[in-house]
C-alpha cells in the first residue's frame, strides 16, 4: 500500500466554521462603493442586485466571500463600483438582517428599503413556508372511520 503523504483527509479540507456569531463592526460606504438588495442569484459567482441609486447592476462575488459567505434573495450587501463599467460591480460585504435594520436606523438605506421577510419568519415567528393549515377538531367525522 502506498503511504499517506497528504495532510489529512476530508474533515481537514472542511475546516471549521469559526465566523459563526461574531460580532464585527459595521461598515459603512466609501468613495466608489454603494448598498444594494440582490435581486436574483445568477449563479457562477453573479448576482443581479438593485442598488440604491436606481440602477440594476451585474455583480460579481469576490473570492473571499465565495463558499465562505452565502448570499441570497433579498440581501443588503455593499459592492463596489467600477470605474470602466456602470453597469457591473463586485461584492464587498454582505450584511446580516441585524445589521442591515441598523443601516436602515441610522439613514443608511432609504425608508422604502424592504427587508428580506424571510428572515422574522424563519426566525421561530410567523408561518412556515407560507402553507396554512386548516384546525380539525375531534367532533369532526373522520374519512379514516
Amino acid at each position: 500500500m502506498p503511504k499517506n503523504k497528504g495532510k489529512g483527509g476530508k474533515n481537514r479540507r472542511r475546516g471549521k466554521n469559526e465566523n459563526e456569531n461574531d460580532k464585527r463592526e459595521l461598515s459603512f460606504k466609501e468613495e466608489g462603493q454603494e448598498y444594494a438588495q440582490v435581486i436574483r442569484m445568477l449563479g457562477n459567482g453573479r448576482v443581479e442586485a438593485y442598488c440604491f441609486d436606481g440602477i440594476n447592476r451585474l455583480c460579481h462575488i469576490r473570492g473571499k466571500l465565495r463558499k465562505k459567505v452565502w448570499i441570497n434573495q433579498g440581501d443588503i450587501i455593499l459592492i463596489g463600483l467600477r470605474d470602466y463599467q456602470d453597469t457591473k460591480a463586485d461584492v464587498i460585504i454582505r450584511y446580516t438582517p441585524d445589521e442591515a435594520r441598523n443601516l436602515k436606523t441610522y439613514g443608511e438605506l432609504p425608508e422604502s428599503t424592504k427587508l428580506s421577510e424571510l428572515t422574522s419568519s424563519h426566525l421561530g415567528g410567523g408561518e412556515e413556508d407560507g402553507v396554512l393549515f386548516d384546525d380539525v377538531s375531534e367532533d369532526d367525522d373522520d374519512p379514516m372511520d
